[in-house]
């Protein structure tokens, strides 16, 4: 008997602490009901908002953008970066009208790519590092064409250290078999032209072992060759 009475006193425990439970968040409800609907309310309004604004502003911008671009782009492969930059003709937009006018876009991005890479080749170097920093890269093909020519621009400035250390980054960037050895090639020639031989001999052997039937792989021995005279002489 004593049994069944202690079991029946565990069974109405629990009932209590279920009923407990339960009034506790009826009451968490009641008090918090009005943040709740807030909070709901606003994650709608986020997503709404969001949703509203990539296909409704964002995509219809984007689309424009793209169609005023593609002048520019068509100067720009005939390397006329000042008409791509400025004035591509036809009443399109150039570059940097697109940055300015379509901020935001993906279109706009591509165009802080192709203004820093037309400064480069104007000579304007703090120009295309401003323009080449705006750039977000969206894979690691575009990564290290920014990284490289980031490299470029340094050099040209004689900051071989900056232009270095672009350099390393487009050539550690995955592992493409067209910009890898090429920007492999810069490290290893940079690396040489300051006497830093082991670094040089690194980017170089790379290019052999990695990339031997590449355009710089073809030719790599020949700089090993080099190299070695270049450390026995010093």
């Amino acid at each position: 008997m004593a049994a069944q009475r202690r079991k029946k006193e565990i069974q109405d425990e629990t009932l209590i602490d279920l009923s407990q439970a339960k009034v506790t968040a009826e009451h968490f409800l009641e008090r918090n009901s009005k943040l709740l609907i807030g909070v709901l309310a606003g994650l709608v309004i986020v997503v709404g908002g969001y949703l509203f604004y990539k296909y409704m502003i964002i995509e219809p911008r984007q689309k424009e953008a793209v169609e005023q671009m593609f002048q520019a782009q068509i100067q720009f492969e005939k390397d006329s970066f000042d008409l791509a930059l400025n004035n591509p003709g036809g009443g399109y937009a150039g570059f940097l009208e697109i940055i300015d006018q379509y901020g935001g876009t993906p279109a706009a991005n591509t165009a802080n790519y192709y203004a820093g890479i037309c400064y480069l080749n104007m000579g304007n170097f703090e120009e295309a590092i401003r323009y080449l920093d705006a750039f977000s890269p969206k894979d690691e093909t575009t990564k290290a064409m920014k990284q490289g020519a980031l490299g470029d621009a340094y050099a040209e400035q004689n900051d071989l250290d900056k232009a270095l250390a672009q350099y390393n980054k487009a050539a550690d960037v995955g592992n493409n078999s067209l910009i890898t050895p090429y920007y492999l090639m810069k490290v290893g020639q940079l690396n040489e032209s300051q006497s830093k031989f082991a670094d040089a001999r690194k980017a170089y052997e790379r290019i052999r072992d990695e990339f031997p039937n590449t355009e710089e792989g073809a030719d790599i021995e020949k700089y090993l060759i080099r190299l070695e005279s270049l450390e026995a002489s010093n």
